[in-house]
């Protein structure tokens, strides 16, 4: 009799464990598993644009200076031809934004048809001169003159012509006459020197050439005189 109860009471306990066991499987089975959020994506680093650097304006607006050595009538030394011609063009490229070239050979006629030839180009003609009328007399070294004629690109009408002169009293360093006089050929250097930039100085001023102020900017062309 007691070993029929243990048993009954054993095969009760299996029952219940049993019982118990399968209603937790189910509630188990039956949630849901809740996924994790997603992280934020990580922004990715954008670069940093490389400046595009800026392409200097140049004007394509040049100057061809040449200088005349075939006077037949009067013989000066050579040096006063390259310093006239020199500082010439100097003072025409430190005065504006165009490009500058020379000519140590340049007839009147070769300058007119450098112009003619150009399209953005004007051609200074130089040209060293006495004060004398008569082409025949002897020139000193201290009456000469500084001829310059500037020739439109393209049409070789003269934009700009006239002559300078060897002044001392000019502005800029002051230039101490020698014991030799007016002749001597340093001095005379250095007043051809100062003559040839006032040319330069005019042509800048009649050609309307100063940095910033080109007379082809903007499709503006200036009128030569005829």
């Amino acid at each position: 009799m007691n070993s029929q109860m243990k048993l009954a009471s054993w095969l009760l306990f299996l029952f219940v464990a049993l019982c118990a066991f399968s209603l937790t499987a189910h509630s188990q089975s039956g949630r849901r598993q809740t996924k994790p959020a997603p992280s934020a994506p990580v922004p990715t680093p954008t670069p940093e644009p490389t400046p595009t650097p800026k392409e200097e304006t140049q004007s394509d607006l040049s100057v061809l200076v040449g200088m005349d050595r075939s006077d037949m009538y009067n013989y000066f030394p050579m040096s006063y031809y390259s310093i006239v011609l020199e500082s010439c063009a100097a003072r025409i490229g430190r005065g504006s934004n165009v490009k500058v070239t020379t000519s140590n050979h340049l007839s009147r006629a070769d300058a007119v048809k450098a112009a003619k030839a150009q399209q953005k180009g004007y051609v200074v003609w130089l040209r060293l001169a006495g004060s004398t009328m008569d082409p025949s007399q002897y020139v000193r070294d201290s009456q000469i003159e500084i001829e310059y004629v500037v020739f439109a690109p393209g049409t070789a009408k003269i934009a700009t012509s006239g002559r300078t002169y060897q002044n001392a009293n000019r502005k800029g360093p002051v230039v101490v006459q020698p014991p030799g006089g007016s002749n001597n050929q340093v001095y005379v250097e250095r007043m051809l020197e100062r003559a040839a930039e006032d040319a330069a100085e005019r042509i800048l001023k009649a050609l309307h050439l100063s940095s910033g102020n080109l007379a082809f900017g903007a499709g503006q062309e200036l009128r030569a005189k005829s």
